[in-house]
């Protein structure tokens, strides 16, 4: 077997690229315990969010609400995931995802964006003359406030029988307005008012269809800019009760903190007209890493609909991440109201028609998410699963209906369609418990906890050593090989004394024999044997052929 490599002293080295070490002072102002120097990094490029847009400073109640039920969640991954792949979704990669979505319990789907490809316009027209989607499913369109994109938009839902709702955009930030659009205020809302009236003439007669409207980059536009434009459009639309306008507001380039985007979601919900008459929806990207927590603060805030992704694909860095979001509720207790229990096909599905594969930590669905190395959390984990058991049978219901409250697992895999054999793995950061979890689930066996301990150096010499995971399956060749040799001739004649005995039933992994293990003492020495046999009398036997060996 080889050695673990040694660790040796050497001077440091710049081996790093083109990272350059922080050089500048300590911060006068830092604590004795704070060591961090002024880096080099050109951050004086950039202006926070409060340079660059007014937050309104209100009476905020948001922070005092609390998540209590599913808001309407509507994926975008037929549009804006779409148009950020590198490879665009073909028709039959379309229709899989739709079909998978709906599957899901999805009633609300972005289908495509009509009027820029023929691709999405055969798409909605795939829809519109085929039973692809159930009677209770909206569909959304997109469009920009372009009267001809508009036409062509309609022009694809024609004949469609589904609630319809079309979607209209138009970025309103300063920047946008000034770089890209070359508009002024009054300018812009004159555009978007234009648009707005060529959908009442195109679909304003249709009685399936409704009318949404999105202030692109909502977060980096003045308030009273963006209140001001919402409100001319469900003015115009005539918004009410019974035919709503979705008012979408999106932190299209996320730049702030999640409660900034919360604080300017609360603004709008308290201030729009006719707020009855509209469906205040979100639409979060996760450019700073923090999409799902800006579209939980946005719900708590008043949003009542999130546009999202599965999995988060998207532009940059991805749309927030709807499964994410919905699975943070069911582990809150709340219904996601959206079926996840066999997240493993979703997610092949998704990675399939994407094309991009997922991270193996990725929430919920990465490979790795209820898998725990660690011999701290292992030993938890199993205390955990064994007290869950325990507690289901005192209630007198099944493990899988009973509360979980099993330590460094925030939900049960198996509500996902996964199944404790990835929890607990062992590798060289790896303690007693999980060694023993690992032989218990696959071979039956019940180790002393004074054993466990015993095993786990002989184990710990392994992984340093090979410097890999390992399986059950060498767990139990470690254990055979360490525990279950014979004695030598010149160490039989020494006289043992057995001092506790411990039997299991090996499950068929371990060929259904008896295994018993033994304790004892020779002497000054202390050791532990085991043995198998096809009784528990021959795995005695067995057991005390190998005690006192040398």
């Amino acid at each position: 077997m080889p050695t673990p490599a040694a660790f040796s002293i050497t001077t440091p080295t710049s081996s790093f690229g083109g990272v350059d070490t922080p050089r500048g002072p300590i911060p006068d102002h830092a604590p004795a315990w704070n060591r961090q120097r002024r880096s080099q990094m050109p951050s004086h490029r950039y202006r926070d969010v409060f340079s660059r847009v007014d937050v309104r400073a209100t009476y905020r109640r948001w922070p005092d609400n609390r998540l209590t039920e599913a808001p309407l969640w509507v994926p975008v991954d037929l549009r804006d995931g779409n148009q950020a792949l590198p490879e665009p979704m073909d028709p039959d990669r379309k229709q899989r995802m739709f079909e998978l979505m709906v599957a899901m319990g999805y009633k609300e789907i972005e289908i495509g964006y009509p009027s820029a490809s023929a691709t999405d316009f055969a798409f909605v027209r795939l829809i519109a003359e085929t039973a692809l989607a159930p009677d209770d499913v909206t569909l959304v369109v997109f469009t920009p406030a372009r009267r001809d994109l508009i036409e062509r938009t309609i022009e694809s839902i024609r004949g469609i029988t589904n609630p319809v709702v079309v979607h209209l955009y138009t970025a309103t930030a300063p920047v946008w307005r000034e770089v890209v659009l070359a508009q002024s205020r009054s300018d812009l809302l004159d555009l978007i008012l234009r648009g707005g009236r060529d959908m009442l003439e195109f679909a304003g007669d249709l009685p399936n269809v409704r009318f949404e409207f999105s202030p692109e980059v909502f977060n980096l536009t003045e308030p009273d800019f963006a209140l001001e434009v919402c409100n001319a459009m469900t003015r115009l639309w005539d918004a009410s009760p019974d035919r709503p306008v979705v008012l979408n507001l999106p932190a299209t380039v996320e730049v702030a903190t999640p409660n900034v985007y919360a604080d300017q979601i609360e603004y709008m919900h308290t201030h729009l007209d006719r707020r009855e008459s509209v469906i205040l929806s979100v639409h979060p990207h996760n450019d700073r890493g923090t999409g799902v927590a800006c579209a939980e603060l946005a719900v708590l805030a008043g949003a009542q609909r999130v546009e999202g992704c599965l999995f988060g694909n998207g532009e940059r860095t991805g749309n927030v991440d709807i499964a994410t979001l919905a699975l943070n509720l069911h582990a809150q207790g709340v219904d996601p109201m959206i079926d996840f229990s066999d997240i493993d096909e979703i997610r092949r599905v998704v990675e399939e028609v994407n094309r991009i594969e997922l991270h193996p930590r990725h929430p919920y669905a990465g490979d790795l998410v209820h898998t725990a190395f660690s011999g701290t959390h292992q030993d938890a984990i199993a205390k955990g699963f064994a007290q869950h058991r325990h507690a289901a049978a005192d209630a007198g219901v099944a493990v899988a209906d009973a509360a979980w409250a099993v330590p460094y697992l925030p939900i049960d895999p198996t509500d996902l369609g996964r199944t404790y054999d990835e929890v607990i793995r062992v590798n060289s950061q790896s303690g007693k418990g999980g060694i023993a979890y690992l032989l218990a689930e696959e071979y039956g066996i019940d180790l002393p906890r004074r054993l466990q301990i015993n095993f786990a150096r002989e184990v710990q010499r392994h992984t340093d050593a090979e410097g890999s995971e390992i399986d059950a399956a060498t767990l139990w060749r470690l254990f055979s090989r360490r525990y279950m040799s014979p004695r030598s001739e010149t160490t039989a004649a020494v006289q043992v004394e057995p001092l506790t005995w411990h039997r299991s039933r090996l499950t068929a992994s371990g060929g259904g024999l008896f295994l018993t293990i033994v304790e004892w003492r020779a002497g000054d020495d202390h050791d532990w044997s085991a043995g198998t046999g096809v009784s528990e009398s021959a795995a005695d036997t067995a057991a005390l052929a190998g005690a006192g060996r040398s």
